[in-house]
């Protein structure tokens, strides 16, 4: 097995407030291999776009990185200054955000804000970078792109603007692109057009892909593997097909089962009871317990690691040799 790509060990983020600190991420671990694309799924809260703020250096005060390691093709940036990160987010690390108007400048056209971005990443004169611009736009799926590389952002709609996001974020031919919700804000046609030009784009490119999103189908449709997280933690992490249909978590197990099936003529989904905890009330142990139709005394007093669960790996003692019984 070749190096992987991107290496996350053990990542601690912690928020600082007037009345406690407050762990967001505890202990994050995952590879992406090159070309590899890796959903990271869960609930709103469960630390998703987070970790893929802290892996582009772009997390917002008071959120700092306390613990762990970020590696990128071998090289530790999670410890850089902002000046160094800045030289590999755009250039090694392209990013694409849930709302396309937050990533593009509205006084400015579309074409300038390309040509800036590879003209900043790329050793090409303004003729090359604009000529690299009208291709990008074209790739993906612009049409007429010579001519509209000169509008500006509100003259498109919201799918061509997410189009244009993603050929920014392919600009300076990255080899990894952190995706948060990048389909959240459009409609379902779009949706899949969209999905398909980023696996299409990731295969030519060679780009390895984080795609961090609540929607299994889109994960179904797009990853390799997944990362199930829950309260800051990463519950089940393994080859996407294993964990929709045969996963090995708890969570992860009602998080596929409230999923509606073609011909299912159940009257009511499956549900987890409760919610996800508050940052300041994260249960002791395993923190899904209180929601967990399998808790024993084990997991409200213990945490557990990412063990072997099958073809997957799963934080879970029901999965630990010499478990207690259940309760």
């Amino acid at each position: 097995m070749n190096t992987p790509l991107l290496q996350v060990r053990d990542l601690r983020v912690e928020f600082a407030t007037r009345h406690a600190t407050l762990v967001a991420l505890d202990g994050i671990s995952f590879d992406i291999q090159a070309g590899e694309i890796l959903g990271v799924v869960g609930e709103s809260g469960a630390g998703k776009s987070l970790t893929g703020s802290a892996i582009i250096g772009l997390l917002d005060p008071p959120g700092r990185i306390v613990g762990g390691e970020i590696r990128f093709d071998g090289r530790r940036i999670d410890n850089l200054s902002q000046d160094e990160m800045r030289k590999v987010r755009g250039r090694h690390i392209g990013a694409i955000f849930q709302d396309p108007l937050t990533s593009l400048n509205p006084l400015y056209t579309v074409g300038q804000q390309l040509v800036e971005t590879i003209r900043t990443h790329l050793p090409l004169d303004a003729a090359q970078a604009r000529q690299r611009a009208v291709r990008l736009l074209d790739e993906t799926g612009i049409p007429a792109a010579a001519q509209r590389i000169d509008q500006y952002p509100h003259q498109f709609s919201g799918g061509m603007r997410q189009r244009v996001v993603i050929a920014l974020a392919l600009a300076a031919k990255p080899r990894l692109i952190v995706a948060d919700e990048p389909t959240t804000a459009l409609d379902v046609s779009i949706q899949a057009q969209i999905i398909s030009l980023l696996k299409r784009l990731c295969k030519e490119h060679g780009a390895a892909v984080m795609l961090v999103t609540h929607d299994m189908g889109v994960i179904a449709e797009t990853c390799d593997r997944v990362a199930v997280m829950y309260a800051g933690r990463i519950a089940e992490i393994g080859p996407v097909h294993d964990v929709i249909h045969a996963p090995a978590h708890p969570y992860s197990h009602g998080l596929m089962g409230s999923i509606p099936a073609m011909g299912d003529d159940r009257k009511r989904l499956l549900q987890i009871d409760g919610v996800m905890p508050r940052l300041n009330a994260i249960p002791s142990g395993c923190a899904f317990h209180p929601r967990c139709p399998k808790a024993f005394e084990r997991c409200r007093q213990e945490r557990p690691s990412l063990v072997q669960a099958g073809s997957t790996r799963a934080s879970c003692w029901l999965h630990a040799s010499g478990r207690e019984t259940r309760v």
